[in-house]
């Protein structure tokens, strides 16, 4: 079938699902949502989310854009888009999907397909202690952000580190997995087996990226790979009907969570021995191994709506012998630069093996600062610092930025100054910082 049909379907679809449930909610229903027998215990629900990014950016030194040297760049792009639809089909049996695109801005192919981000089936062995489901799916661990709940994410983007396989060896951090989870008492669980995509399958640059004496993904085929997050609520519990945790309730709930995860595979990794040249002598395989603690704070602060949320890391990544990659969300120019580790645009080094502490806090201004119908406002701070067997001295990303809830967390504008840093190519030293300033207006039905 054409892509392009298949496109226009799947959106004609979507809309045609919000308005066949919007006639079917009560008129105080707040959700997108239609029941499939009397008593509603059978429904399925769908919701609407997109962020929506202009930015302004200091490139990295010897950045390009189609060859042409660009200093900075102002570019407007979609950071995500999704529709989710979901619900209860029979007493024991839930159904989750998700569609959407990611990372759309000016340089992008035109016209991009939407694609399935999850699919899943999930049978509930109980409704509280044990459901077990398989599919394309983002339940997954080793820590709370590995599965980011985007409708809440604290600041303008989540914790990416955490996504620890993005796009190398998953699908946006969805995997083909069976997973069990659950709640028993206080401790809400997750237990995850997965079957690694090829990282020799999505990109071939990445593929005809020959071996090295630092460690990459191995392109043999894959072990499989295991996870879990375990985490114990103290007070308010959190929703686990879906993987995806929240960044923050702006107060609606006291919750104080403390949280532990792994993920391991065998031999995901490899890099030439002392005595290999050119790959002609047997590489040396490792594997895969992060495991991290963590702890969630949110909670109302005095009798005036205001409220204070705060996430904590500490992580040890183990992707092997001096690895690093570089994220660059939404790259606005070409990804290469031989002068620096980064690579050109707004790269950084942000995944490599090595010790991690990520924090995030925000404080939600008292009501009384401004009538609750003109909206609400929330400062916050996020900081990131890792050490790096491959750099020579911490990684640290800073962000300071603001929120403006428009209608609590249907609509929210978020202002980010972001300062990151740049190593050199030749000694993996830091040698500078750049910022970028991104406004981002998200909506979520």
């Amino acid at each position: 079938m054409n892509k392009n049909i298949l496109i226009a379907q799947l959106i004609v679809i979507q809309l045609l699902g919000i308005t066949i449930l919007s006639k079917a909610q009560k008129k105080d229903d707040k959700e997108l949502k239609i029941s499939l027998n009397e008593d509603g215990s059978h429904y399925l629900k769908t919701t609407f989310t997109a962020q929506v990014w202009s930015r302004y950016n200091e490139n990295n030194p010897g950045t390009t854009v189609f060859t042409y040297p660009e200093k900075n760049t102002f570019d407007i792009g979609l950071r995500r888009v999704r529709g989710q639809v979901f619900g209860k089909i029979h007493d024991k049996v839930f159904v989750y999907t998700q569609v959407g695109i990611n990372n759309f801005n000016y340089l992008s192919a035109r016209k991009p397909g939407i694609f399935f981000h999850d699919v899943l089936a999930e049978y509930q062995l109980t409704n509280r202690s044990m459901q077990l489901g398989m599919g394309l799916t983002g339940w997954t661990g080793f820590s709370r952000f590995s599965s980011p709940a985007i409708a809440s994410i604290l600041g303008y983007d989540a914790p990416l580190y955490q996504q620890s396989t993005n796009d190398v060896t998953d699908q946006f951090l969805r995997k083909l997995s069976i997973y069990g989870k659950g709640k028993l008492g206080k401790l809400d669980y997750r237990v995850v087996i997965s079957k690694p995509m090829a990282a020799a399958a999505y990109n071939m640059a990445y593929a005809n990226k020959p071996i090295s004496s630092n460690s990459e993904f191995s392109f043999k085929p894959s072990k499989l790979q295991s996870s879990a997050y375990l985490m114990y609520q103290f007070f308010d519990e959190e929703s686990n009907l879906t993987p995806y945790m929240a960044g923050t309730y702006l107060g609606k709930k006291k919750v104080l969570t403390l949280g532990a995860g792994v993920q391991y595979q065998k031999n995901a990794l490899w890099h030439l021995g002392a005595d290999s040249v050119n790959g002609s002598k047997p590489s040396i395989e490792e594997d895969l191994l992060n495991y991290s603690v963590d702890v969630f704070y949110d909670a109302p602060a005095g009798s005036k709506g205001a409220a204070i949320s705060f996430y904590g890391a500490l992580s040890h990544m183990g992707f092997g012998k001096n690895y690093i990659r570089n994220a660059s969300v939404m790259n606005p120019a070409d990804p290469n630069s031989l002068l620096i580790i980064n690579g050109g645009g707004n790269g950084i080094p942000l995944y490599g093996t090595g010790n991690v502490v990520y924090v995030q806090g925000a404080y939600l201004l008292p009501s009384t600062l401004m009538d609750e119908k003109a909206g609400r406002l929330q400062a916050y701070l996020m900081l990131m610092h890792a050490n790096y067997e491959r750099l020579n001295g911490p990684m640290q990303v800073f962000d300071i930025g603001l929120n403006y809830y428009i209608d609590k967390q249907r609509a929210k504008l978020s202002l980010d100054l972001q300062n990151r840093p740049i190593f050199n190519a030749s000694d993996a030293k830091e040698s500078g910082r750049r910022n970028a300033v991104i406004l981002q207006f998200q909506i979520a039905i």
